[in-house]
């Protein structure tokens, strides 16, 4: 077979997989949300449906998919539906260079966080689009805090990863685990705690989760950027936030937290349980702290983040420079 032919047929089954990787993980994630909020809060959770409420999600999902999908009047019709479509299909991409076991890298790029970064972007955009075609002033307020909020946080979380990249002199996320050892203080997250902070706080601001949800501030906005959406369309944008947040967690993993490898037996499943313990802390906080306000969370980026991953940056480049 054809070299490219090859590559090409191993990016197809790789984005079929990714494609079950992410309604599969959605599925997980409304269970543990509603869960982990009903323990904080005291309450039960789903228990009715399946065994402690195991299905729940599924005829959530099933009910969601079965609805109508609703246009609204006056709105920008190829710009309305080109939204949701623009937030669902650039994260199957995202996944490809992300190492998930030894010999399970989907594909191999050298600029692998590179591509991951740029194609990032692209969620911003289809936030933008969803706020300005739907007519609805408080979709378009949602799509300005969007679009203020992401290109904010992007700048400390890319410092934080410039810190890994400078240290171990690759962008290659698989060459980056492989220099990481078995134990947790032989992970990144031991030379580079700042770097992780840093990342851990600014990817919940690139995700929109609470207490950095403004952009769908519920008690302000409605519902924010995807007011207007219900049934498939409002799937899609659900589909791309949960995809989202595994995806950072598993950046996450891959940069600070040794990936795959694990005291005993590295594998796939250190990957997985290393990315479901960060989007734990992820919901977790989101039942913690109370919303801030939009001035506090620019402020949060501009004054602490950005200075702070600056001289991290810096401090790397130094020891780099004077001790490798």
């Amino acid at each position: 077979m054809d070299l490219s032919l090859a590559i090409f047929v191993q990016i197809i089954v790789a984005v079929l997989l990714i494609i079950g990787l992410m309604v599969g993980n959605a599925v997980v994630m409304v269970y543990m949300e509603r869960k982990v909020a009903g323990f904080i809060q005291r309450r039960p959770g789903p228990y009715e449906v399946g065994p402690w409420g195991t299905l729940q999600a599924v005829c959530d999902s099933m009910k969601l998919l079965a609805k109508q999908v609703f246009l609204p009047g006056n709105v920008d019709f190829i710009l309305y539906y080109l939204a949701p479509i623009l937030a669902f299909l650039p994260v199957l991409l995202l996944f490809l260079p992300v190492p998930f076991g030894p010999i399970l890298t989907p594909l191999h790029i050298n600029e692998g966080i590179v591509l991951i970064l740029a194609f990032a972007g692209l969620g911003v955009l289809s936030n933008l689009l969803a706020g300005w075609s739907s007519n609805n002033k408080y979709s378009l307020l949602g799509a300005g805090r969007a679009v203020a909020q992401t290109v904010a946080y992007e700048i400390p979380m890319i410092l934080a990863l410039l810190a890994v990249v400078l240290q171990s002199g690759s962008m290659d996320l698989a060459k980056i685990v492989g220099q990481q050892g078995q134990y947790p203080w032989q992970w990144n997250i031991a030379l580079q705690p700042l770097a992780f902070f840093i990342y851990l706080v600014s990817l919940v601001g690139e995700t929109n989760r609470a207490p950095f949800d403004l952009p769908e501030a519920e008690s302000e906005l409605t519902a924010g950027f995807h007011t207007e959406y219900s049934g498939m369309g409002f799937a899609l944008f659900f589909l791309s936030e949960y995809a989202n947040m595994l995806l950072v967690s598993f950046v996450c993993a891959s940069f600070f937290l040794g990936g795959y490898k694990g005291p005993f037996l590295d594998g796939i499943w250190w990957t997985f349980i290393k990315a479901y313990l960060i989007m734990f802390f992820i919901v977790w906080i989101r039942w913690t702290f109370p919303r801030v306000r939009f001035d506090q969370l620019l402020n949060i980026n501009w004054k602490w983040l950005l200075p702070l991953g600056l001289l991290n940056l810096w401090l790397t480049a130094v020891l780099v420079k004077f001790l490798v």
